[in-house]
């Protein structure tokens, strides 16, 4: 079969690889859909010359599928996956990491914080740009009938991380959220958060994105012609400024600006991966009683409980993609992708 590698540098090529068969304890997925998340352009962009682990999470030093929102139908099964475990032609998601099993983070559906080391599908072991992908049967997720392949694989990273992050900030319906960055997972932030009943101002600097927002949902939308973005929430919200703030974008002046625009006993929480931020702890902080969070992803039952939110309130998730792709389309793909001004895209390996 065909898999889509990244190699470095913004460059990727189509390499062939041996048809995946299951261990006793494996599945092998057909893939119907499988997403372009914004942490796949680090993979994308990264230097050529890579760190084979970094934080608990290994990278494999050999040709890796690409691809960590994946979705499809269950093919084959090992010989010691159990019936109610997995059935030929089963529509599934997939929760992608894989950890020891046994640590208390795992137990808890938690694979990503594995006492032992985590693998991350798509970087560390084989992913899902392909037709198919051989997972750990304990890692399948039920896709609802209600949802299609494409939603599916939108949960299965940035619609169930947007979810996960709102979770963690114990969002209410009678609270404003200010989410900073209008990608994949801060469209579906404001998505999920309007379906929550909160009020949202979203920003960003792509007027697409913006647009984008306010198909959404958005109630207010603010973009780079307010110079000041703190004051501009507080405009919105009686001076206060806004009970939740989530950066979804990972760009220092706005995470900085996600905690000065929260409000005095307000949360700011920090979803986007990497980069740096400098705060002053007293006035930003200390005496403001700021609570500050970090939110990596979701677990194996918190994706489950998203694409049962999403099934039970209609949620057209699908309204993210704005680009589909074929495997031979994937260097046009991604060159769109690492503009950072569309919605989300995804990868129909048939």
């Amino acid at each position: 079969m065909r898999g889509i590698v990244f190699t470095g540098d913004r460059k990727l090529e189509i390499m062939e690889f041996p048809d995946p068969e299951p261990g006793p304890r494996e599945v092998v997925l057909e893939i119907k859909a499988s997403g372009m998340c914004g942490s796949d352009l680090h993979q994308y962009r990264r230097s050529s010359s890579g760190d084979s682990q970094a934080g608990g999470v290994r990278r494999s030093t050999e040709p890796t599928i690409a691809g960590h929102e994946p979705c499809g139908v269950v093919a084959a099964i090992g010989s010691n996956v159990l019936e109610h475990e997995a059935r030929i032609g089963q529509r599934v998601m997939d929760h992608h990491y894989e950890g020891c099993g046994t640590c208390k983070h795992c137990s808890a559906g938690w694979a990503q914080m594995c006492l032992e080391g985590t693998t991350v599908f798509g970087s560390g072991g084989h992913g899902a740009h392909a037709k198919y992908m051989k997972v750990p049967v304990s890692t399948l997720v039920p896709l609802p009938d209600e949802l299609s392949f494409e939603v599916g694989a939108a949960i299965s990273c940035g619609t169930g991380t947007a979810y996960g992050a709102l979770r963690r900030l114990s969002l209410h319906g009678d609270e404003t959220i200010a989410i900073f960055g209008q990608g994949p997972v801060g469209l579906s932030a404001t998505q999920l958060a309007v379906a929550m009943g909160t009020r949202v101002i979203a920003l960003d600097t792509s007027p697409e994105r913006r647009e984008l927002a306010k198909e959404f949902g958005a109630h207010e939308v603010i973009g780079p012609e307010s110079n000041d973005p703190v004051e501009a929430i507080r405009e919105l919200t009686h001076g206060e400024g806004a009970h939740k703030t989530l950066d979804c974008s990972s760009a220092p002046s706005a995470r900085r600006a996600a905690v000065q625009a929260a409000r005095s006993w307000g949360t700011a929480c920090f979803v986007g991966e990497r980069g740096e931020v400098t705060l002053d702890v007293s006035a930003d902080l200390l005496r403001r009683q700021i609570t500050l969070v970090g939110s990596w992803t979701f677990s194996k039952i918190g994706q489950a409980d998203c694409a049962e939110f999403v099934a039970d309130r209609n949620i057209d998730v699908g309204k993210l993609f704005t680009d589909r792709w074929t495997l031979d389309q994937a260097e046009e793909a991604y060159t769109l992708f690492d503009t950072q001004s569309t919605g989300k895209g995804v990868i129909i390996p048939n």
